[in-house]
């Protein structure tokens, strides 16, 4: 498929309007709807905000290429647009944007689409490529120049690596456009500089150019300039240079030089973190990384079998015990499953996740066991949280140790020595060190939460409430949410009502603003919230990042000040929920007043909703 297949001329604006990369943003995706590309505006723009979100598109060299992957687009296209003024697109280089090759990919978008799309990424690096387009006046022109460069690039050889050549791996989140320009930025380098090169790209189609273990082991060095995970252990006992896909666009004689020295660790395996680095920048890495890993992992059992366990309290909340007159079969088995079974996983999950995120699958055991120790001694998710993190690096320490033993002993260490050692000495830490201590401030805090007076439970409330909404499902919003389900099985139900209440609050402040508020807002944004009421009632805080992404500095104030105020009421009418997740259907099961809860909710959406209608200027 020729690349002038998915940028049409319809398809292509030649005055963008405006210096702000949103500006930018909106008219392409207009043009795109305009065209009859995409099926909903909101949801494909929102999918471009995400990526932005990652890392900026803009590459540098005056070019900017925001792309998304989403069931949005009802068929592959390509948007130009030209702004001869240049746009703020906070690009790599600091510099301004001038070409945008906006790019819209379905979900099943087939391997034809993605090579179009990776050949158009190739054409960029290309700088009379960029003259060219940056001179021409009409959408002809555009067609024109991207035609004849594009023959011209299918016609290019690649080169093989020989020995003493350099292989290198690239791949972004989305895996059209980044993939491909460094991929191509660093052949073009090689090229410049006599290097044999050879570049394995993980794209959306899978990948590509795969290197084969002859190609590794003449290797002088390897390149993974990547933002996403890729198979590293082909690459043991190599000097490996780990960085961004964003340094191989724009650092690729750098990479090179520094490969061609070999000015890079050697990788020993999986889980060398101590001895090979990464060095992407802005990559989330480090504690954060590792507890995000084990977090995610854990919240499928947490709403799994919370919103089981909720379903069992509908029967009474003493409806699975044999011995109560409500006693009911199905509510017991819906107990045995969520809380008896899936709610006592929550731990050891999270503890081994975080473990194998730290010293990959060998850290994987000594973590678990330890969180499972941490749950059946009372230490609870604190407790979990030191046994993941300790066992992820007692592994680590153990693969340095035992770095030295003899080859054909490599396999007895995986299956042998890591995990009796590390559950070993995990195990006897935990039990003599970690559980007794963190037990008591278990116990010590629940004492606190229970005899909260009013105004310090308000003022908690008020905490949760602001936490819930600041980042609206990122890594605050997921620990006061960690934080509620962690008292519940300490018996602590209040915290655990007010984050369900604050997290409902965004998306529904911001339906009501956008029925209210009219004037305040676009006609694609009141139809989107219209969807906001529908997320709201489900607990899904999501809802709002759109139009938090659209002006942060009005709607993210207002949504916080809402889900403090539902936070603050939730606990000043004492409140409890015992099921660790939110929405309209747990309204009913709450203790204390469920007509109270609602209010509290309801309270915190219109705080919300007012502050945005007072906040927003009319659209124009």
């Amino acid at each position: 498929m020729k690349i002038t297949e998915l940028l049409t001329i319809d398809t292509i604006l030649l005055n963008i309007d405006g210096k702000q990369k949103e500006e930018a943003i909106d008219q392409l995706v207009d043009v795109l709807l305009k065209a009859g590309k995409i099926t909903n505006q909101n949801d494909f723009k929102s999918a471009i905000l995400k990526r932005e979100g990652q890392s900026t598109t803009g590459i540098g060299d005056g070019i900017a290429i925001p792309h998304a992957k989403t069931a949005a687009v009802k068929e592959a296209a390509i948007a130009f647009g030209k702004s001869v003024t240049g746009v703020d697109y906070e690009s790599l280089d600091g510099k301004p944007a001038h070409l945008f090759f906006m790019i819209a990919a379905p979900e099943g978008a087939n391997n034809t689409h993605l090579e179009a799309l990776a050949r158009l990424s190739g054409l960029l690096m290309k700088a009379e490529v960029r003259y060219e387009l940056l001179k021409a006046a009409s959408a002809d022109e555009i067609i024109g120049i991207i035609n004849r460069f594009d023959k011209e690039e299918k016609a290019e050889a690649v080169s093989e690596p020989k020995k003493n050549s350099i292989v290198a791996v690239t791949g972004c989140p989305t895996g059209i456009a980044h993939t491909y320009m460094a991929a191509d930025s660093l052949k073009a380098k090689a090229a410049e500089l006599g290097v044999n090169i050879k570049v394995e790209t993980n794209g959306s189609g899978g990948a590509k150019n795969v290197l084969t273990k002859e190609e590794i082991e003449n290797a002088t060095a390897v390149i993974v300039a990547a933002d996403i995970n890729v198979e590293m252990e082909r690459f043991k006992g190599k000097h490996v240079i780990q960085t961004a896909v964003a340094d191989g666009i724009r650092r690729p004689e750098q990479l090179i030089e520094r490969a061609l020295k070999k000015d890079a660790p050697v990788y020993n395996g999986s889980g060398t973190e101590g001895t090979q680095k990464s060095e992407q920048k802005g990559s989330k890495t480090g504690f954060y990384k590792h507890l995000m890993n084990g977090v995610s992992n854990m919240l499928p059992f947490v709403v799994g079998g919370g919103i089981l366990i909720a379903i069992c309290f509908m029967f009474g909340y003493n409806s699975f015990k044999p011995d109560d007159p409500s006693y009911n079969p199905i509510a017991a088995a819906l107990m045995t499953i969520g809380g008896d079974n899936a709610f006592k996983l929550i731990v050891p999950v999270l503890a081994g996740f975080i473990a194998l995120s730290i010293a990959d699958r060998p850290g994987f055991a000594a973590g678990m066991v330890g969180g499972m120790m941490a749950a059946n001694g009372g230490a609870g998710f604190l407790g979990g949280l030191i046994a993941g993190f300790l066992a992820g690096y007692i592994v680590l320490l153990l693969k340095k140790v035992f770095a030295g033993l003899p080859k054909s002993l490599e396999g007895i260490k995986a299956i042998l020595i890591y995990p009796l050692l590390g559950i070993a000495i995990t195990g006897f830490i935990m039990h003599y060190v970690v559980n007794k201590p963190v037990a008591w401030l278990n116990t010590e805090i629940t004492h606190w939460l229970t005899g909260l007076g009013t105004g310090n439970a308000v003022l908690l409330g008020i905490v949760l409430g602001l936490m819930m909404s600041f980042d609206m499902g990122g890594p605050i919003n997921k620990a006061a949410y960690v934080f509620g389900t962690g008292l519940l099985a300490s018996g602590v139900y209040e915290p655990m009502a007010a984050v369900m209440a604050a997290g409902m609050v965004p998306p529904l402040g911001i339906a009501i603003a956008t029925s209210v508020f009219k004037n305040k807002f676009t006609t694609e944004e009141r139809d989107a919230g219209k969807a906001c009421y529908v997320m709201g009632l489900s607990f899904i805080t999501e809802g709002a990042i759109p139009f938090a992404a659209a002006d942060p500095f009005r709607v993210i104030p207002s949504v916080m000040a809402g889900s403090a105020v539902a936070g603050a009421l939730s606990m000043a009418f004492h409140i409890g929920l015992r099921a660790p997740h939110g929405g309209i259907f747990v309204v009913p099961l709450v203790e204390n007043g469920a007509l109270m809860y609602a209010l509290a909710i309801l309270a915190g959406a219109v705080v919300s909703a007012l502050l945005i209608g007072f906040l927003k200027k009319p659209v124009k």
